[in-house]
């Protein structure tokens, strides 16, 4: 059994008595009895208190590609779950009724112990962190990580990337896999509309991408939101050359949600015109999501269909030992 150190989840701030939460890039301070933007990270006593820890509001069991995440154990099954609260307000999310609360069901309870032998009883091969924004309960899913890897099971953050760089040293130690949303290219979107931070997030991935933490990178396209050819273009060059060509880049489709009920579903052409500004820039690997397309993995040296998919199934996985079964290039992925 690998013992794993707790990291401390705040800081005293220096000549106060407040704490500064190092969960998000947010840093919260937080005076007695304060809670931060989440909502649900408090400081009680002196100490930061998750009080979403053992209160999840969301589980099921889901296909990876679900996620999504398409070279992570293809066709696999993963018990995912959320809480409520998030640290961002996007206008669009398809989950606001839990991320945009803070109203907790502490009659819903599951330990550490209990969501990891779910997961096995269910046939499951990883837990996914999901729903809302797993950085928010970080401790909680840490806890249940460290005991799922023990297990023999993978661990996947499906993330707003605006975690610090001292929560992703620490993730790396348990953590298999992230799919990460870019969500515009614009610094001022990111800070007036969603609540969070561009550089930040650029940040994030590429530090995970150092980490050794598979990546993949999910871009939900709003037309004449985030869809521009200079933003598309500059985002695609930014997976390219900071993160590498390999990894995979999910263009999915905007439906109304949420604030965003009057604005119109993004069109399949937008989805096409940027997967193939992201084809220019060299990247290897791009799926479209929320669009009834082929989303098959093809071998970017001979282009023949590795694995096919119908919607999130996998009907048929030609890869041998993670390469491509005709001209045996190796395949960037995370395959057993």
């Amino acid at each position: 059994m690998t013992y794993h150190k707790r990291m401390q989840y705040y800081k005293k701030e220096e000549g106060k008595e407040s704490i500064i939460c190092l969960l998000c890039r947010h840093a919260c301070k937080l005076k007695e009895g304060q809670v931060g933007i989440c909502g649900v990270n408090k400081n009680v006593d002196g100490e930061l208190k998750t009080l979403v820890y053992g209160h999840p509001i969301a589980l099921n069991v889901d296909p990876v590609e679900k996620k999504p995440l398409y070279h992570l154990v293809p066709g696999s099954k993963v018990l995912s779950f959320g809480t409520v609260g998030c640290n961002f307000k996007c206008p669009f999310c398809q989950n606001w009724d839990i991320s945009q609360t803070n109203i907790i069901n502490e009659n819903i309870e599951v330990s550490t112990k209990q969501m990891v032998e779910l997961a096995l009883k269910e046939g499951a091969s990883a837990i996914a962190y999901t729903y809302n924004e797993p950085t928010i309960f970080y401790p909680y899913a840490k806890d249940i990580g460290v005991l799922a890897k023990e297990k023999g099971l993978k661990n996947i953050f499906v993330s707003n990337g605006f975690e610090t760089p001292e929560i992703i040293d620490d993730m790396a130690t348990w953590m298999d896999a992230a799919n990460i949303d870019l969500k515009s290219w614009d610094e001022s979107y990111y800070k007036k509309v969603l609540k969070g931070g561009l550089e930040a997030v650029k940040d994030t991935l590429r530090r995970m991408v150092q980490a050794g933490i598979w990546v993949e990178v999910t871009t939900l396209l709003i037309e004449g939101e985030n869809d521009s050819d200079e933003s598309l273009k500059e985002m695609a060059a930014f997976i390219a050359n900071d993160l590498g060509v390999d990894v995979p880049w999910h263009l999915s489709a905007f439906h109304p949600d949420y604030i965003m009920l009057d604005h119109s579903a993004t069109s399949l052409e937008t989805l096409e015109r940027a997967k193939h500004l992201g084809q220019e820039a060299g990247l290897k690997h791009i799926y479209l999501g929320n669009v009834p397309v082929s989303s098959n993995t093809y071998c970017p040296a001979c282009d023949t269909v590795l694995i096919d998919r119908s919607a999130y199934k996998v009907t048929t996985n030609r890869l041998k030992d993670g390469r491509c079964h005709l001209c045996h290039k190796s395949i960037a992925g995370v395959w057993s």
